[in-house]
């Protein structure tokens, strides 16, 4: 195996965090409290801007243990349960649909737009007009769905302007479509409609030790709904009605409490969310520096034929540098120029397999192939996400460039 010269990923962890762990591991109380209360506080100011001047709901965060976690509890909050379903796209990572399957809900996929990763609004409002007609979508009923599911990948942001007119035009009296944001890569996205989210009902962050910020493990729900708030807030936690910062700290027997629905164990605890204290305070500074390695990257890759710039948007965080080939100029195609990039010494990935192509998902849905995806297949086909991460110096993005400038060169048609 080859030397790693350029990592994928380094989280930019700081004497900082060092010290909060330190802080938490002392203190006796380990799960979670007022660290992750603190991030929460904290996080709510990082993703409301100027709401207060707009005249927005304040944001409500709740630190959670994961994207997924946190994801679960918004649609369960949202009404998503067993025959209802969401629509959401087969570009993404594959947790965002089975949270819809851990509800016993069925998942709608809708294509992607031809040249971004983002959902298409437009094979949206298909599945709702069908979702509106006799026998709905698959002859299970009409009136199915209960929310969208945009994913922002790479943190470019989604045409949320758009699907929140979608989720109003299609609402009845008797059953609101909501709109859950994937957000996992969009932190920070500020847009005109407020940061990616928290356009929608519900958004969903994740802190896993690649994205934007870190926490190890973990993430983050928001909402400006107080109802979804308390019934998130409720399940997170066993669906008990306090918490366990609250059951140790206040005058109150710490053994009196009422369960009031089956909850789940979703909670975030101190250790981690010391981490996300230091990080959230830097979110700015990480996404300056990822932008001056994407400015570079761009610079250099805009004048090479055989690659393709990645789409960029309004609030693009610019979590991850998808770079795609055109194999058109090339006598090589992506798994093989990929392989290439390995054996140089750079750490890659690909973002992200469309969910078509597994196993489960085949099974579950006969129809659900590449075939009736296209766009989401020649995106996945064409497209090798490069190292991209704070830290990252102007030496290992030259020899990035050179890399990939180099092999291109040797396999162009």
């Amino acid at each position: 195996m080859a030397e790693i010269k350029v990592p994928f990923h380094r989280a930019a962890i700081t004497k900082a965090e060092e010290d909060a762990v330190l802080d938490v591991l002392r203190s006796g109380w380990l799960t979670t409290g007022r660290y992750a209360l603190e991030f929460e506080k904290k996080f709510s100011a990082a993703v409301s801007g100027d709401d207060s001047s707009k005249g927005r709901a304040p944001v409500i965060s709740l630190a959670v243990n994961s994207n997924t976690s946190g994801m679960i509890l918004a649609m369960e909050a949202c009404g998503v349960r067993e025959g209802t379903a969401v629509i959401t796209t087969p570009y993404t990572f594959v947790s965002t649909a089975a949270c819809a399957r851990h509800l016993n809900a069925d998942v709608f996929f809708a294509d992607v737009e031809k040249d971004t990763y983002s959902i298409d609004p437009d094979k949206i409002e298909e599945i709702l007009k069908k979702d509106s007609q006799p026998g709905g979508v698959d002859g299970k009923g009409a009136n199915r769905v209960r929310a969208i599911v945009p994913v922002h990948i790479a943190g470019n942001v989604c045409d949320m302007a758009r699907i929140m007119e979608l989720a109003r035009k299609y609402s009845t009296p008797e059953r609101r479509i909501r709109v859950i944001e994937d957000a996992a890569h969009s932190f920070p996205s500020p847009t005109a409609l407020g940061y990616a989210g928290t356009i929608g009902d519900a958004g969903v962050f994740s802190f896993y030790v690649t994205k934007t910020i870190t926490t190890a493990e973990g993430g983050m729900v928001c909402t400006r709904d107080p109802d979804l708030a308390r019934r998130m807030t409720v399940m997170r936690m066993h669906g008990m009605d306090r918490t366990t910062w609250d059951r140790y700290t206040s005058p109150r027997a710490s053994w009196e409490y009422d369960i009031i629905a089956p909850g789940y164990k979703f909670n975030l605890p101190d250790v981690l969310a010391a981490i996300g204290c230091c990080q959230v305070d830097r979110a700015q500074l990480f996404y300056e520096q990822r932008k001056r390695i994407v400015e570079k990257y761009n610079k250099a890759f805009s004048s090479l034929d055989f690659i393709k710039l990645p789409p960029d948007g309004e609030g693009n965080s610019w979590h991850l540098y998808l770079m795609r080939i055109i194999p058109e100029k090339l006598k090589i195609g992506r798994d093989e120029f990929a392989k290439k990039l390995q054996e140089s010494g750079l750490g890659i990935s690909v973002h992200f397999i469309p969910i078509f192509h597994f196993t489960y998902w085949k099974e579950l849905y006969p129809d659900f192939t590449a075939e009736n995806f296209p766009n989401a297949e020649h995106q996945y086909n064409t497209t090798i996400s490069i190292p991209l991460y704070p830290d990252m110096t102007d030496e290992q993005a030259q020899l990035v460039i050179d890399t990939v400038t180099k092999i291109g060169v040797e396999v162009k048609k």
